[in-house]
Parts: structure tokens; C-alpha cells; sequence
């Protein structure tokens, strides 16, 4: 990434959340038979995207009781002082009457990577833009179903969601601050909503940003791993936390809660991997979560997982 960005080379990077299989293209070399990605509408798709038909999505979520074993293991560590906020993820069968590559085609997202029909993600979040040598980040963290009424002051008064949302606002700064100066909150708490195949949803998002020292392109690989893992689907204090979710989760993410990203030359944009369908051994898997506080409901974070089990399609 370094050397490739201080020539001024166009690439494509697919990062992996445990940071040991990280992918790099060349974007003239890339194969669309094997990569598609749409990338802040960037992409390299070889056809109009159209709607080819209903999706059906069916779950096989885990029981109730499992999932309570693990956010109990989570908020022991919490109350031990190990964690202030850790992302809880689970790995969920699914059914689909699509392909993953009639899901990229159908989704609606800011950011789609489509991989050798191994995984599909559609993503809302960013993760890391770098342009004109400011560098921002945009952690999304509250979701919360749009049709219920007073929906929006329903999760900006939200005890819970505020407290994570202030976490993990303050983790991303800290972050920035260990690659640029002048690190600052731009936007707080804003609103997004995203049309699902099944309902509307209402997520909450901040902007944070920092001023980069000038000649920062022959280090933005360094730049960028040095941010890793994204905080929002980890965690804080961040080292801490991803141990306590290897031991909870008792499986490798793999490329979910990863990144993806594109450098066109001189600018990079990069989304944070959620909304992620994988396939294993000839079955559909869709990986979710949520954040857990000192505040968390069991039932609501259990909830929220499934809930965020969706294709962003009308």
C-alpha cells in the first residue's frame, strides 16, 4: 500500500479483521469474474444492477439461552473493568433464494465487495477517507427499527446507545490522534436510514477528523494499519477487548468486521465490512452484532443481531 500509493498507483485492498490475510489489487489487473466492488460509487460491475427478483432470507438464529451464555461472559469482563464496550458478533445459518453475486447486483449500499462467490458485503459504514490530507472517520453505532413511533428521539435518548455511541466516539479519537494532528468531533450523532428488504431501519453515526502531516502517501498502508481493528466492531480499550472477543466468540471472523478500501491515486475511502454473507461448505452464513455497555439489555442485543440480518434491497 505504501509503495503503490506514492506512485500514484490505483489499488483495491480487502483487510481481514485478525490482520493475517490482508488482499491488495491493482485496480487494472482486477478480474471481475472472481472481484466486484462498488466503492463510494467507484465500481467495476460489468452490467446495470436490476432487480432480478424478491429476496428471501430466511434465519436460523442461535437460541436464545447460547446467546446469553456469551453477552454474560462479555459483561462479567465489563464489570471486572476489562472492557468499557465490546462488539458481540454471531455467525447465523441462512437460507437465500439468491446467489451472492444476485445480492451485489440487488443491494443498495454505499459500499458492495463481491468475492469469488465466497462472500458478499454490502456495507453502510465508512470506515477511514483520506482526501486533500484530512483524514476522517465515520463510526456508526445505534440501530433501531424506523417504524417505531419517535423512532429517532427513541435512540437519541437512549441510555444505552448513547453511552456506546460516546465510546466509541472517543476511541475513534484517540485513534486519529496516533496519525494526525488537530484531531476533532465535526458532526455528532447524526441520522441515517436504510431501506432493507424486510424494513426500514434508522442507524446513528458521528464525523470525526484529523490533519495529516504533509508526504503522508508513502505511509498511508502504515496509517491505515495502525487504525486496525475498526473500532466500532471492536471495541474499548481496544487491545483488551478484541483478546475478550477471540475467547467469547471462539471463532475467526475472517474478512467480516474487516475493511475494504480503494486509492484512486491520491484519495482513499474505505468502508468498515458489516452486513456480511459468507459461504461455507454449501450454506449461507450472515455475520451480525452489536455493542455491549455496562447498560445493555440481553434480550435487545439479541434482538438487534437479528435484526440486522438483511439485504438493502426495495
Amino acid at each position: 500500500m505504501n509503495k503503490w500509493a506514492e506512485a500514484g498507483i490505483p489499488f483495491l485492498f480487502i483487510i481481514d479483521f485478525e490482520l493475517i490475510k490482508p488482499l491488495i489489487f491493482r485496480l487494472d489487473e482486477i478480474d471481475p469474474n472472481k472481484l466486484l466492488y462498488s466503492i463510494n460509487g467507484v465500481n467495476n460491475c460489468n452490467r446495470q444492477t436490476r432487480r432480478m427478483k424478491r429476496v428471501r432470507l430466511v434465519k436460523y438464529p442461535e437460541k436464545y439461552e447460547d446467546y446469553l451464555v456469551k453477552f454474560k461472559k462479555v459483561t462479567d469482563e465489563i464489570v471486572c473493568g476489562n472492557s468499557y464496550l465490546l462488539n458481540l458478533t454471531c455467525s447465523t445459518p441462512i437460507d437465500l433464494n439468491s446467489s451472492m453475486l444476485e445480492i451485489f447486483y440487488m443491494s443498495n449500499a454505499k459500499y458492495k465487495i463481491w468475492f469469488e462467490e465466497k462472500f458478499v458485503c454490502f456495507s453502510p459504514e465508512t470506515f477511514i477517507i483520506i482526501n486533500n490530507g484530512i483524514i476522517r472517520s465515520f463510526p456508526m453505532k445505534g440501530t433501531i427499527d424506523a417504524t417505531i413511533p419517535d423512532a429517532e428521539k427513541v435512540i437519541l435518548n437512549d441510555r444505552k446507545e448513547t453511552a456506546e455511541h460516546y465510546t466509541i466516539v472517543d476511541l475513534i479519537r484517540n485513534d486519529l490522534n496516533m496519525v494526525s494532528k488537530r484531531v476533532r468531533v465535526e458532526k455528532f450523532r447524526y441520522i441515517d436510514t436504510i431501506q432493507t428488504n424486510e424494513k426500514k431501519l434508522i442507524q446513528v453515526s458521528s464525523e470525526v477528523c484529523g490533519d495529516l502531516e504533509d508526504g503522508y502517501l508513502p505511509r498511508i498502508g502504515d496509517i491505515i494499519f495502525a487504525l486496525l481493528p475498526a473500532g466500532s466492531v471492536s471495541g474499548a480499550p481496544k487491545r483488551k477487548t478484541t483478546e475478550i472477543i477471540e475467547a467469547v466468540e471462539n471463532r475467526k471472523r475472517g474478512y467480516y468486521t474487516g475493511i475494504s478500501g480503494l486509492f484512486n491515486g491520491h484519495d482513499l475511502t474505505s468502508n468498515v465490512m458489516i452486513r456480511f454473507i459468507e459461504k461455507h461448505d454449501n450454506r449461507y452464513f450472515y455475520h451480525s452484532g452489536g455493542g455491549i455497555t455496562s447498560f445493555s439489555d440481553p434480550l435487545s442485543e439479541y434482538n438487534e443481531m437479528i435484526d440486522k440480518m438483511y439485504v438493502p434491497v426495495i
